[in-house]
């Protein structure tokens, strides 16, 4: 009898499961919907803008930083970080989010409730945990991302909402570069972005696309047999405390190039041009790239964000 009714919740379970992922879970967008969504780009913002950043150290300290000196003058940001935090530790006050006082113990922390719903933030930028398979899967990244956003849209319908898209570590079975391929459509889009725009399809949010700005820059160094001094992906990363090689956190140079993909994406500019040696949140000088390199990773950021319509910039 025990047997049998042990049996009867585990079938009561699966058919409870299959009902939420065929009826109760929102389906991915039509296809002209999605292309509606993304057709019109997002209008130029008038100015400097404020931003918040929420996610963990793939946000990091110093990229924040470095974004504000590439910006126009008068470009403000806050952000909530902890180490490989998810969206639902964020969100839940009862999840513990490992790393908060040593991530957030500097003068542009905020509490993520509070200022994502203050309305003051022209874009708010969201990013989900690696890895972000078990994140989608277990953490229920799609319903967590559309909870920040909406609490961001109810804040000021006209803040931008941004899935700031990383990376994944150097030494991924399945190979770095080939996730970086794979992942943008089949986790980012259809895990996260398009769940949200199935509940909100007249307020689309937009990408960040560093994951795909890195791969094109490592490929393009590659067949050029290294661009000034940067001959592979492992000298845009870090170095960690024991003087290895950081697999998964980028260095000043890997910095530099994710925060002129944010300018390129808010501002909708041309990055190429813009100051190479800037300074790390601490105010010391950053690794800077030589101009050689600088310029390259200014025109592949700009090539990308151009070629890929759910970053708002006009195409």
């Amino acid at each position: 009898m025990t047997r049998l009714f042990v049996l009867i919740l585990l079938v009561l379970g699966l058919l409870a499961s299959a009902f939420w992922w065929l009826w109760l879970r929102p389906r991915l967008p039509d296809p002209a919907v999605v292309a509606a969504a993304y057709a019109r780009p997002l209008p130029p913002p008038p100015g400097p803008m404020a931003v918040f950043h929420l996610g963990h150290s793939l946000v990091g300290l110093d990229m924040p930083a470095m974004l504000q000196q590439l910006a126009p003058q008068g470009h403000s940001y806050d952000s909530q970080l902890g180490w490989g935090t998810p969206m639902k530790a964020h969100w839940e006050e009862d999840e513990p989010i490992k790393g908060f006082d040593v991530m957030n113990a500097h003068p542009r922390y905020r509490p993520a409730d509070e200022a994502i719903g203050s309305g003051e933030y022209d874009a708010v930028i969201l990013t989900e945990m690696l890895e972000l398979r078990d994140a989608i899967k277990y953490l229920d990244s799609d319903d967590y991302f559309t909870k920040w956003a909406d609490l961001a849209r109810q804040g000021r319908p006209d803040t931008r909402v941004f899935l700031y898209e990383t990376w994944h570590w150097l030494d991924d079975p399945d190979g770095w570069l080939n996730r970086l391929d794979r992942d943008l459509v089949e986790l980012w889009e259809n895990g996260i972005l398009l769940q949200d725009l199935a509940r909100n399809p007249d307020q689309p949010a937009h990408v960040i696309p560093v994951g795909q700005v890195l791969s094109r820059f490592v490929r393009e160094i590659e067949a050029r047999g290294g661009v000034g001094g940067i001959t592979s992906a492992e000298q845009l990363f870090g170095i960690d405390p024991e003087g290895k090689l950081d697999p998964i956190h980028m260095g000043d140079l890997g910095n530099y190039l994710v925060a002129l993909t944010h300018y390129a994406v808010l501002y909708q500019r041309s990055p190429v041009d813009l100051p190479h040696e800037l300074l790390k949140a601490d105010g010391t000088p950053a690794q800077a790239p030589t101009p050689e390199a600088a310029r390259l990773m200014q025109e592949v950021v700009w090539q990308t964000v151009t070629s890929y319509p759910k970053t708002g910039v006009p195409q």
